[in-house]
């Protein structure tokens, strides 16, 4: 067994030899059963272990409503002071209202650790002298892994073998441009970036291989130290922000409203705990307070209805941002088109076929170990043959910015240079052509080259050059050597427009998301590739331009532009950020290491399962398949729920602030107080029965044609007119009571606590369509619960156990009153939601 890994210091300064000593590990890395011992001892390399889903903690969570917590010690004074009925009264309906919010949370925690299992990050590392792909959390101190382009570094530790390896240490030192690492020891006192042998978790390899040695794993880590020094938080999302404001429209309201009516109360000469209990029961009737509860419900059916339909969900807060997407940003390949690419053509200079060419590019694509391309299995696909007797000598990796990439191998005691690549970047390192005697590539020539391409281009096949140059031996090769070459010929790969996607793409504009391309593809390529699914394509932006334009002017071409082409990683981002700036909800699409930056910055980042570990790892979902019909489901899932939820807070907000208010003005001027405190909580504790419905409520069409987003205004406005409308009724039923039936303190207390649940669940059941009531049907589940809760409510007062909550049976002629009341509320109701939203709307 090795020393613990945090005990060996500096470790940066020490050579490699010396760290695989201490780690008792070897350059063919760790057997399988140590790495398990090692597993054990060291624990899952995590910088925050994720803990099965605990009873116990969801439980307590339902008691950190600080509201809850007051009830508890007023009902512990309460019983303290002799009034054992009513303190037991109200911990019961506490006890019951946290159950509801348990249960349906606990439920729906259980189906998402579920869901989150099918998406693990992966790790190739040396078992038993064997590469194996294994999860992320399992790598080990001691373990050697193998990265290339794409991957997510493990952990921190040293290289010992590099090719060309370049990472992006961004999120740790804030540095734009990949840094070469190469084996090697730094000063002992050095900075992070100086460090250039080493590699840390959270970066990510941009171009190259390498092998590495994992020396400290999860919060021994350098990123493990900042994630502990820092309370680290996704970015708030568009969702979270309107829950936010939300709550403290509703703190503002329950502060005035708890404050005035206690003090009033206790001006009154009324009993203290009881003017408390009953202040802190009109702030619990006010808060929506299974509003959690209700979310957690409705984000765990979502993510379970979009894993149905192939979409995995990653962070549960971005569903809402899925459905509040209005601009969604995606590569071409594989979303427009079927993204099996097919090798068209191998040709010469002079567009002649060419098996040269295509046995070159079979060796670069055979002999190349960088990041896997569709482009190269198309290439093997097609020319793998005859590759035998080549030895591969050394390779220079593709990156983005010389956008090609070179093996030199050795075939019959003679070294060549093999590149393939982007046209301009591979002719950017010719002088000659291929042809009788090379002939010098002179403008003229590069021009011919450019104008055939160009042509390509335009029908849609994508163009790749190919360059060769013999070269004598050396001890290694590098980009530098890319220079001299003559130029070999052309390779022409297509991939047809994938069927359906126009009728995909003109849903998704019915839907109000407009769909723009960002692509580093020649421009000529892209405006096919559009043109042949249906999009207009005004204009187009390519990388060039977007590098003279200042943000302003990128923040109207952003808005105005639907393709982008021939853009590098690092432009993708700023194109991203450009929408954002102007009010749009983005969401990108992407599933290469060039797709991170952008991914990053998006509101709703999406990859898919065959992504690179970089791209799923900055994704909020995964698609099984790269199909825009998934994202299509993906957004109306979204939509329903943020429809849902705003069901919920609109239905309570409204009848809830009514009666509220209505009992804080009757305490003022009424003998006695219109409900006890254990009646309000158990009103508001039946209301909400019915309400946990609404996650699973049908949706209006109408509530999903188009993005929403949270509207503070039009939430106050709604709560302040329905909740006035619900105190109009809730003062005729005073006046009833007091005026026409003479009713004593126990039945008025009765007869209200029935009026007042009736309106609540009546209120549901109009506010949450925009439509009359009658033409939209309500979920069965919510349909079933109001028609339960309503007839109980009627029911209550003749039930044996009544007089402990404090109600008296009440006279016919009074429930039909009652029921009269409520019948003109919800007629009222109806003609008041027509009008708000005839205002609303204009």
């Amino acid at each position: 067994m090795p020393i613990d890994p945090a005990s060996i210091e500096t470790w940066w300064s020490r050579p490699a030899s010396e760290l695989l000593a201490a780690l008792a590990s070897s350059r063919e890395g760790l057997g399988a059963a140590e790495a398990a011992r090692r597993l054990d001892a060291f624990g899952p390399n995590e910088l925050e272990v994720r803990r099965p889903l605990s009873a116990l903690r969801l439980l307590a969570r339902q008691l950190e409503n600080p509201l809850v917590l007051i009830l508890i010690v007023a009902a512990a004074i309460s019983a303290l002071v002799g009034e054992w009925s009513d303190a037991l009264v109200v911990l019961l309906i506490v006890v019951a209202s946290g159950a509801i919010g348990f249960f349906r949370e606990y439920d729906a925690g259980r189906a998402l650790e579920k869901l989150r299992e099918r998406v693990k990050i992966l790790a190739r590392v040396l078992r038993d002298g064997t590469p194996r792909s294994i999860p992320a959390a399992e790598v080990v101190p001691g373990d050697v892994v193998l990265l290339s382009a794409g991957s997510l570094v493990p952990g921190d530790g040293v290289v010992l073998e590099a090719n060309d390896f370049f990472v992006s240490q961004a999120v740790l030192t804030g540095e734009s441009f990949p840094v070469e690492k190469q084996p090697g020891t730094a000063p002992l006192v050095s900075s992070l970036p100086e460090r250039t042998g080493c590699v840390f978790l959270g970066t990510s390899a941009r171009s190259g291989t390498a092998r590495c040695l994992i020396v400290r794993t999860g919060r021994s880590t350098a990123f493990g130290a900042i994630a502990g020094r820092l309370s680290l938080r996704p970015p708030e999302t568009e969702f979270d922000r309107g829950l936010r404001h939300f709550g403290y429209l509703l703190a503002r309201v329950m502060s005035v409203m708890v404050l005035a009516v206690f003090a009033l109360n206790v001006f009154a000469h009324r009993p203290v705990i009881e003017s408390l209990l009953f202040a802190v029961a009109l702030a619990v009737g006010l808060t929506p307070e299974l509003l959690p509860a209700i979310l957690s419900v409705n984000l765990a059916r979502s993510a379970q209805g979009m894993a149905r339909h192939g979409v995995l969900v990653r962070r549960l807060n971005a569903i809402e941002n899925f459905g509040a997407m209005d601009v969604l940003c995606t590569d071409k390949t594989g979303t427009l088109t079927e993204g099996v690419v097919r090798l068209d053509a191998a040709l010469d200079p002079e567009g002649r076929p060419s098996d040269e060419v295509l046995r070159w590019a079979s060796l670069n694509a055979s002999l190349q170990t960088g990041l896997e391309n569709p482009l190269d299995q198309a290439i093997l696909e097609r020319g793998r043959r005859d590759l035998a007797g080549s030895e591969k000598l050394d390779e220079i990796p593709y990156d983005f910015v010389r956008k090609r990439m070179t093996v030199v191998v050795r075939e019959g005691g003679r070294a060549r240079m093999l590149t393939k690549g982007a046209l301009a970047n591979v002719l950017q390192a010719c002088s000659r052509s291929a042809g009788t005697g090379e002939p010098a590539l002179d403008e003229a020539r590069r021009q011919a080259l450019i104008a055939r391409f160009e042509a390509w281009s335009a029908q849609g096949l994508r163009v790749l050059g190919v360059a060769v140059r013999d070269v004598a031996p050396q001890a290694a090769w590098h980009r530098e050597d890319e220079r001299d070459m003559v130029f070999a010929g052309f390779l022409l790969f297509l991939d047809p427009p994938k069927p359906g996607v126009d009728r995909t793409l003109s849903e998704l504009a019915a839907l109000g998301v407009r769909v723009k391309i960002i692509t580093g593809d020649n421009r000529s390529v892209a405006r096919h590739a559009a043109a042949a699914v249906g999009m207009k394509v005004g204009g187009v932006v390519t990388g060039g331009e977007l590098d003279e334009m200042r943000d302003e002017a990128l923040w109207h071409a952003a808005e105005q532009t639907d393709l982008f082409a021939e853009v590098d990683p690092n432009q993708k981002e700023r194109i991203i950020l450009a929408l954002k700036k102007t009010g749009h909800v983005v969401g990108y699409m992407g599933d290469g290491i060039n797709d991170a930056p952008a991914l990053h910055c998006a509101d709703v980042s999406i990859s898919v399962e065959k992504a690179v570990d970089v791209a799923k790892e900055a994704a909020d979902f995964v698609l099984l398949e790269r199909d825009m019909d998934v994202l299509r489901n993906g957004i109306l899932e979204g939509r329903k729920t943020f429809a849902n939820t705003l069901k919920y807070i609109l239905a309570v907000t409204s009848a809830n602030f009514g009666n509220m208010l209505s009992m804080a003005l009757a305490s003022t001027f009424l003998p006695f107080l219109p409900l006890l405190a254990k009646q309000i909580l158990l009103n508001n504790f039946l209301s909400d029965v019915p309400a946990m419905a609404l996650a699973g409520d049908a949706v209006d069409r109408e509530l999903v044609d188009h993005p929403r987003r949270w509207d503070m205004h039009f939430i106050r406005r709604f709560m302040v007119e329905f909740g006035l409308l619900s105190s109009a009724f809730d003062f005729l039923t005073f006046g009833a009571l007091l005026w026409i039936f003479r009713a004593p303190a126990a039945e008025f207390r009765t007869a209200w606590f029935v009026e007042s649940l009736m309106t609540e669940l009546a209120v549901a059941l109009v506010v949450r369509t925009r439509r009359p009531s009658f033409r939209s049907r309500p979920g069965r589940g919510l349909w079933i619960s109001t028609l339960a809760v309503a007839l109980l409510a009627v029911a209550f007062p003749y039930l044996p156990f009544a007089g402990v909550f404090g109600f008296v049976p009440l006279p016919a002629s009074l429930i039909l009153a009652v029921l009269g009341i409520t019948g003109a509320y919800v007629v009222a109701t109806e003609m008041a939601k027509a009008s708000f939203y005839r205002r609303a709307l204009g």
